[in-house]
């Protein structure tokens, strides 16, 4: 199968790549840095769809993004305007220019609405969350409905572990946590949904190979509080034991929306892509990785 992967050199494209091409697959990769065997940049429709008429693929995984390293949860809305476009706009030019190809898209795991237990992929998205982040939730919504119109389908992946993400060791997560300035924030009541890199890359393969459409959860087995997690991670990296921070005071500090991650996010469940992908994560928790 000819395999189109637009943002090859993202935390999890270059997972994909080299293990697309190990089980077979011819792999044509997509990007605006001019190493890509396709240099062309998303947003542009006329120079997308004469590039990717051109390649033909049979497939096209989509995981465009422009997420920066280190994010100010005050200002979601300006740091995710170009991944909110090309959630958009860039999804539409790609199914414009291969209508008949496969397509499997990246998708988000903790976008869901607050609510108590973990959220299949029934659970609503989070429409009234903090203004700052309506936004993301709307284009993730835009993608989801453009990619499954067409047949395909999403990969909703949590919090991604892994080389080059935040939680690396030179990660903005981890270096935020080493020097302790990533403090529990009120109940630290958020549930995490990590998703190792090569897990969801394997998702993907798994999702080439299956006639399966719609959206579906790619997470770990073992979602974990806030305030549980953040101490234990801590601890597995000698940084200090971070401190408690009431919701009110960083409300100040990092505005409606920070305060909302580290206090409200939902946790997801992996049981659809188990069953319809066959699908079973390598790195089942995301602290005994790292113990």
């Amino acid at each position: 199968m000819k395999v189109l992967v637009a943002g090859a050199t993202g935390v999890i494209g270059r997972q994909l790549v080299p293990l697309l091409k190990a089980v077979g697959h011819e792999v044509v990769t997509l990007s605006r840095s001019p190493g890509a065997d396709v240099a062309v940049d998303a947003l542009d429709r006329d120079a997308t769809v004469k590039a990717v008429r051109r390649v033909a693929p049979d497939a096209v995984v989509h995981l465009l993004t422009a997420i920066p390293q280190a994010i100010d949860p005050r200002k979601m809305d300006q740091e995710f305007a170009l991944t909110n476009r090309l959630r958009t706009e860039g999804t539409r030019n790609l199914i414009e220019a291969a209508p008949d190809a496969r397509f499997v898209a990246q998708g988000l795991a903790y976008a869901y609405q607050p609510a108590p237990g973990l959220a299949d992929e029934d659970a609503p998205l989070w429409h009234d969350a903090p203004k700052v982040y309506t936004p993301v939730v709307a284009a993730l919504d835009s993608l989801e409905r453009q990619v499954t119109e067409v047949g395909g389908l999403v990969l909703r992946f949590g919090h991604l572990t892994g080389p080059g993400s935040v939680y690396a060791k030179d990660g903005s997560t981890t270096q935020s946590v080493l020097a302790g300035k990533l403090p529990i924030v009120g109940d630290g009541g958020s549930v995490l949904s990590f998703t190792d890199s090569h897990d969801a890359a394997t998702a993907v393969v798994s999702a080439l190979d299956r006639n399966v459409s719609g959206v579906l959860n790619i997470v770990d087995d073992t979602p974990v509080r806030m305030a549980e997690w953040l101490p234990r991670y801590a601890a597995q990296l000698g940084a200090p034991k971070p401190k408690h921070v009431p919701a009110f005071l960083a409300r100040m500090l990092v505005g409606a929306f920070g305060v909302a991650y580290m206090t409200r996010l939902r946790g997801a469940d992996n049981s659809r892509a188990r069953l319809q992908l066959n699908w079973r994560p390598r790195h089942t928790s995301f602290l005994n990785d790292e113990a």
